[in-house]
């Protein structure tokens, strides 16, 4: 027999965590910000059990800390920790684009097309749905890697930086980037198999935000 409830509590959790992590992606949840479960459930209209066992999983995320045996808060933001997925995003990224490169097909440089495709379209639209098409290229120049467990952590590391790329993504400094040339010029290399261009090319894209990041932020 199904239980009905428990499939109702898993809804609940599961809304709960998007939400949640989207509060703390785009910033409406801040960076270090206490994160009450009493004021959490009555922001998202559901129950004390769901915002708790969210907030769990979205500590294996790294986006939420325990502060005490029953406390959460929003992971904090800083110069060394933006500074250090930086590094590890290029690292991981760097092998993934590789090898991704080194077993490529037809069909994964089709689907590479798509996606850069369907990111030009969002161009212009709604943040959450540029932002959606633009983690979908960026995971697909990586997805025929053949190591999951190596996607995963570039996933997870991809979802670390968007809080301080959001940061940036109001500046008009940064916004005097030509950011579709660069990633152009990304799926280009890709395309044409050229391993060092496309690496060399994806790395720079990362560090000329990383660059602008770091005079920003404080700390």
């Amino acid at each position: 027999m199904i239980d009905a409830t428990s499939g109702k509590e898993t809804s609940a959790t599961h809304g709960a965590y998007l939400a949640l992590r989207d509060m703390i992606l785009t910033g409406r949840l801040p960076a270090g910000q206490k994160l009450k479960i009493e004021e959490l459930r009555g922001l998202l209209n559901t129950g004390a059990s769901p915002v708790r066992e969210a907030l769990s999983l979205l500590t294996s995320d790294m986006l939420v800390e325990r502060i005490d045996q029953r406390g959460f808060r929003a992971a904090p933001a800083s110069k060394a920790n933006f500074e250090e997925i930086l590094a590890l995003r290029c690292s991981l990224e760097d092998m993934a684009l590789r090898q991704s490169i080194a077993n490529a097909t037809s069909d994964w440089e089709e689907r590479l097309v798509l996606t850069h495709h369907h990111m030009k379209k969002a161009t212009g639209k709604e943040t959450a749905v540029f932002e959606a098409a633009h983690k979908t290229f960026h995971m697909a120049l990586l997805a025929n890697s053949g190591s999951p467990m190596l996607e995963r952590l570039c996933d997870q590391l991809y979802d670390l930086n968007i809080r301080y790329r959001y940061l940036a993504a109001g500046s008009s400094r940064y916004q005097n980037r030509d950011i579709p040339a660069e990633h152009e010029e990304i799926l280009e290399a890709t395309v044409q198999r050229d391993a060092d261009r496309a690496s060399s090319s994806l790395l720079n894209h990362y560090r000329l935000t990383g660059k602008y990041l770091s005079r920003t932020i404080e700390g």
